[in-house]
């Protein structure tokens, strides 16, 4: 094998100078260990073979085949793991621009800033997300030039714009009825949700997301309020079942949220106000949970600048502690949880700084990394192709300085970034 030497942390090779790098023949990767997400274990003395865009071995490096032609890269005292995953980001979103501000953003300047976003998000060791709401089909047009190697970004799941109904968290309730404001997706009655679930699918929509609850940061919603019947979220998830596309529920207020859960929901976003009948009922159907237990912090701390209303603001003192003692409470039962962090809101990039806090509330270090690689590929039907590190996965991995299982807030520096085979990001000097 060739190796590529480290030196004070830069990667000595011809190609250092392009944005990524691309290998012609097989590439070895080395490290002081590896997280082995399926069975919850750390692997020592680890070694991951990459082919192209496909992982073609991983695990022990001395029960590896390892390829006489390969090239090598020793990292050292670093530790290997599956590209990571948030379920929820709206890339398109920027931390600087909330409540009136927002209406001075056209949908071009979305895109825009999501060019920005996307890049950060994949330095950020980001390779996947799921972006659960943008205006008009923007994330659809970013997963493409994405996926087109047009600009630099995470794979991207896509929901369009969030369906919701007429007044609620995802309608546009900043104007008054002179202006006759209507957030593209309202959709009101179980015909009408279904048309939408179908216009959503065909302007190139991966996933589905409705609002089922009032939220924090819309203007006029109760927080808990339920907004959606459950005729018409069945309606609506059994429209996108029926196109194979998996579902996401916006639901804040324990009401909403079993009504999700009993109409089929894929996955529940913030779970904030929860009984144990809901945990019961995710239980019991295999539902995901995603609760954003990072972005309070900057809600409270910075959101006043960034122009979230006052009355968002009264709604996060309220639903914040309680969202995060019912995330412990949700893990210590058992159910389902992913990743999911509402980046947007927060800065993107900042993305890691979940993992210490679930560690906080309540997971151990292992459950928290699972969350966010098999779990979430699992959750998007993707656990064949992503999420893990073995032979026959894509070539998505990333590494980190030190052991993350004994400091979680090293997720926060991820120093390598691999995207199907490419290394888009290097060890820093």
């Amino acid at each position: 094998m060739k190796t590529r030497i480290f030196k004070t942390g830069l990667l000595v090779s011809a190609l250092v100078l392009s944005s990524t790098l691309a290998f012609a023949k097989p590439l070895v990767i080395t490290a002081d260990r590896m997280i082995d997400v399926k069975s919850g274990k750390v692997i020592n003395a680890a070694a991951v073979i990459i082919d192209n865009d496909m992982i073609i071995g991983a695990g022990a490096r001395q029960a590896l085949d390892l390829p006489a032609d390969a090239e090598t890269m020793a990292l050292g005292d670093y530790t290997l793991m599956p590209g990571l995953m948030d379920m929820h980001v709206h890339l398109v979103g920027d931390s600087d621009h909330h409540g009136y501000a927002t209406l001075g953003t056209s949908v071009s300047r979305s895109l825009l800033y999501g060019v920005k976003h996307a890049e950060k998000t994949l330095m950020a060791g980001f390779t996947t997300v799921r972006n659960v709401g943008a205006p008009g089909f923007t994330d659809v047009a970013l997963r493409d030039a994405i996926n087109d190697g047009d600009i630099k970004g995470p794979r991207m799941f896509v929901s369009g714009p969030a369906l919701g109904v007429t007044g609620g968290h995802c309608d546009n309730n900043l104007l008054p009825y002179d202006a006759h404001a209507k957030s593209e997706g309202v959709a009101d009655g179980p015909w009408e949700v279904r048309q939408r679930v179908r216009e959503n699918i065909k302007y190139g929509a991966d996933v589905i997301k409705f609002c089922a609850t009032g939220g924090v940061l819309s203007k006029g919603t109760k927080v808990g309020a339920q907004q959606y019947s459950e005729e018409e979220m069945k309606a609506l998830i059994t429209e996108a079942h029926l196109r194979g596309l998996t579902v996401a529920s916006h639901a804040h207020g324990t009401s909403g949220i079993k009504a999700a859960i009993r109409s089929g929901v894929d996955s529940v976003e913030h779970v904030s106000l929860l009984d144990d009948e809901a945990i019961e009922l995710a239980k019991a159907h295999g539902t995901y949970f995603s609760m954003d237990v990072y972005v309070t912090e900057y809600i409270l701390g910075e959101g006043a600048k960034a122009g979230i209303l006052e009355e968002s603001l009264a709604k996060e003192r309220m639903v914040g502690s309680v969202q995060r003692e019912n995330f412990r409470k949700a893990v210590k039962a058992g159910v389902k949880m992913v990743f999911g962090t509402d980046a947007g809101v927060y800065p993107h990039g900042d993305n890691g700084k979940q993992f210490a806090r679930m560690v906080k509330f309540g997971m151990t270090p292992m459950q928290a990394i699972q969350a966010a690689t098999i779990n979430s590929a699992t959750l998007l039907k993707q656990e064949n192709n992503l999420g893990s590190l073995e032979a026959g996965r894509k070539a998505d991995v990333v590494a980190v300085k030190g052991n993350p299982l004994d400091d979680m807030s090293l997720m926060e520096e991820i120093g390598l970034v691999i995207k199907d085979g490419h290394v888009v990001k290097q060890l820093a000097m």
